[in-house]
């Protein structure tokens, strides 16, 4: 029988310790992003990349915990404070330098870049927790050290709002990576605190059985069934926090920063869920099945629902059902002795949901149907979950009622089929919603099967169907970049290109039509003013780069004598001109380069003044590629123009008044700013756009002004500061 420490740990030290590291863990992976950006963009996908590579980085750490819990905890403390030593000879942070990508191989390239950047350190701070708990757990006068795990997940929620609020603001990136590599100084001090505070009782082995009630040692088996939850249970509120970001980001609301309100409320939940009163849990795991069928339906809604309100419901449903999953997590932890091998599994699980989030699904669907199965997957383990207590004995009765449930089931599913198969009016869904909520109320909650297959039914019903049918019919692409959707509007009369809510560009499919600028692009728009005379400006055989081909509509703004390069990141998107889905790039200038990269990386390949015109047109939906809009990047822009030539910058945007910022760069460059407004020809297959035309020599703004005989603003009141690579924050600029 082994000895068992008997001093009473210092409990505030453990939660400071524990504290402190998971604030440091989600302070430093958005930071590490931010580190990234110039390379990679602002992608929906690059950040499920990072998420990914941390939460493999995670399950390392966990895995590294419970090889060294194996050990006395003296043993332990030694082991691991030499190992954070040895890791901080890395610090401070600087990204790795690893050569670009090949075009399609961002889905590898990207976590391989994460990983040597931050790797070792990620690694032994993502311990700590489970670490610490195992050993303020090494005394029977503990307590319950599951609790501390609470304290863990409050701390990453502070350190996720930290960063973008705080620190990015009003840091520059190296100062922000000293200020976290002092962090990680101050957190080896508090593990040196903690170790020292063990040290007396820390010769003994670690303790294998839990105590019970009389002091008596015991080991608490623990089935492979009963692993195999904790994963499914892990792996599902996690690849759903990754599942709710791509579909919120992609399909319903573009915001840049999205991305923090799932990942922030999915660590909340653990908080919630670990708590040892637990009465906020109990009341959301009962509530969950409602929540879930409420909100949850709307998942496979696809084709614009750019719609705040959806996007908030999609987050707190993913909040609930996080609370919901991680409580009976939480009711299904073993003993103590068992501490870190629960939170290997648990890490596991997490990564489980990450792989098939970002690498799996992207690949097999063209849409996020990995959001709809993950959500079915919570129907089913929250569907035993009675919310009239009064029904709760319904299924002891005979086995003739469960024959009943499965002909009420089956007629919802064949009625809710047929219904489905043509539009339904507005009252015909509040009736059919009626009465499945009516069948559920009665029979099918409590049954698994049956909750999950009228979920299923209702996903179906409300949009599923018509998503469905668009893959089938072959109108959508799945890329690293994002999901492009072709349609027909107007009846027939004009094909469109969208990325999730956005408009990318759009082509009349009348042959005598078809070479006419539409969108953002029409004759009116700064763009369309600016190439209509760019003879008169530039000179008839003027050389023009375009940043983003899109539909490639201004292909068509093309006149003899001119070279015309575009550059593109997505192959994808290029695929749409190249198969004759959009023809101005075909027929229009065939002859154009075409560039595929990082436009800002692959501009710096050209000759210095080589262009005579620069568009850039670079949007991933409606987020922001920062990276593009920073001094370094203009100053690229300025390298690869020519002394008279003009920088044409498409600022339109849903959330972001992006005005301001051109105008701080125009001021810190030297450069001289119009802006174009433009909002006619609109019902003509014309959108409303701003377009900021830059040049160095203000005589060729006077000139576009007066050749294009249409009025130009001045620039608006600079913001307060630049963005640069090293300094940037999207926030004062959302329009709230």
């Amino acid at each position: 029988m082994t000895a068992i420490a008997s001093t009473p740990p210092r409990r505030a030290l453990f939660v400071l310790v524990i504290l402190t590291g998971s604030f440091l863990l989600f302070l430093v992976q958005p930071l590490v992003a931010r580190f990234a950006l110039p390379l990679l963009g602002g992608a929906p996908n690059v950040w499920n990349s990072a998420m990914l590579v941390f939460q493999a980085l995670l399950l390392g750490g966990y895995a590294y915990a419970h090889a060294l819990s194996r050990m006395p905890v003296r043993r332990q403390a030694v082991w691991h404070l030499g190992l954070m030593a040895l890791a901080g000879l890395t610090l401070p942070i600087a990204l790795a330098d690893l050569p670009p990508p090949a075009p399609g191989w961002e889905v590898l390239w990207v976590p391989a870049l994460f990983a040597v950047t931050i790797g070792p350190v990620f690694l032994l701070v993502s311990a700590q927790a489970s670490l610490m708990q195992r050993w303020f757990a090494a005394s029977r006068a503990a307590g319950d050290p599951y609790a501390l795990y609470a304290a863990s997940n409050l701390g990453s929620f502070a350190g996720l709002l930290t960063y973008p609020l705080w620190l990015e603001p009003r840091f520059s990136l190296g100062l922000q990576s000293w200020i976290w590599t002092a962090g990680y100084g101050f957190l080896f001090v508090l593990v040196a605190l903690a170790a020292a505070s063990r040290w007396r009782e820390g010769t003994q082995a670690p303790v294998d059985t839990a105590v019970g009630a009389d002091d008596v040692p015991f080991a608490e088996p623990v089935s492979p069934c009963r692993i195999a939850m904790w994963v499914v249970l892990a792996a599902v509120p996690s690849g759903l926090m990754l599942s709710t970001t791509t579909l919120l980001t992609t399909d319903i609301m573009a915001m840049p920063l999205l991305w923090v309100i799932p990942l922030g409320l999915y660590l909340l939940s653990f908080s919630v869920a670990f708590s040892q009163g637990g009465d906020w849990a109990a009341i959301l795991s009962r509530y969950a099945p409602l929540m879930l069928l409420l909100v949850g339906s709307l998942a496979m809604g696809s084709g614009g629902q750019s719609n705040p309100a959806v996007a908030l419901a999609m987050v707190a449903l993913l909040f609930i059902l996080a609370v919901a999953l991680h409580n009976r997590l939480y009711l299904l932890r073993p003993d103590p002795s068992r501490l870190t091998f629960f939170y290997l599994v648990v890490a596991a699980g997490g990564a489980l949901g990450g792989v098939f989030t970002a690498l799996v699904a992207p690949v097999l669907f063209d849409w996020v149907f990995e959001h709809a199965i993950l959500l079915l997957m919570a129907a089913w383990l929250v569907g035993d979950r009675q919310i009239l207590p009064m029904a709760e004995g319904f299924w002891d009765g005979l086995p003739r009622r469960r024959i009943m449930a499965g002909l009420v089931v089956a007629a919802v599913l064949i009625a809710w089929g047929i219904a489905s198969l043509d539009p339904l009016t507005q009252a015909d869904f509040v009736l059919m919603l009626v009465f499945v909520m009516a069948a559920l109320g009665v029979i099918a909650l409590g049954v698994r099967w049956s909750f999950a297959a009228i979920f299923a039914a209702l996903m179906i019903g409300n949009g599923g169907w018509a998503t469905i049918g668009k893959s089938l019919d072959g109108a959508r692409t799945r890329s690293y970049f994002g999901i492009y959707e072709v349609t027909l509007a107007k009846d027939g009369a004009l094909r469109q290109l969208t990325h999730g809510t956005t408009l990318h560009g759009q082509q009349w499919t009348d042959p005598a039509r078809a070479h006419e600028p539409t969108s953002y692009y029409g004759h009116s728009s700064g763009i369309g003013l600016a190439l209509d005379h760019a003879d008169a400006l530039l000179g008839p055989e003027a050389n023009i780069g375009v940043v983003g081909l899109g539909t490639g509509t201004l292909a068509c703004y093309r006149r003899p004598g001119q070279d015309w390069t575009f550059f593109e990141i997505d192959p994808t998107v290029l695929a749409y001109s190249r198969d004759g889905t959009f023809t101005f790039l075909r027929d229009c200038a065939p002859n154009a380069e075409i560039v595929i990269g990082d436009a800002r990386l692959k501009l710096t390949e050209q000759a210095r003044g080589r262009f005579d015109l620069l568009a850039i047109d670079a949007f991933s939906s409606d987020s922001i590629p920062m990276h593009l809009m920073t001094q370094e990047a203009f100053a690229t822009y300025g390298e690869a123009l020519a002394d008279d030539g003009v920088l044409l910058v498409h600022v339109s945007n849903r959330y972001i008044d992006l005005s301001p910022m051109i105008a701080a760069l125009a001021r810190a460059d030297g450069w001289h700013g119009r802006v174009r407004r433009d909002l006619t020809g609109l019902g003509k297959a014309i959108t409303p756009s701003i377009w900021i035309a830059l040049a160095r020599n203000e005589a060729v703004l006077n000139a576009l002004e007066q050749e294009s005989q249409t009025e130009w603003e001045a620039l608006p009141p600079p913001a307060r500061r630049a963005w640069t690579d090293d300094n940037a924050s999207i926030l004062p600029l959302i329009r709230w």
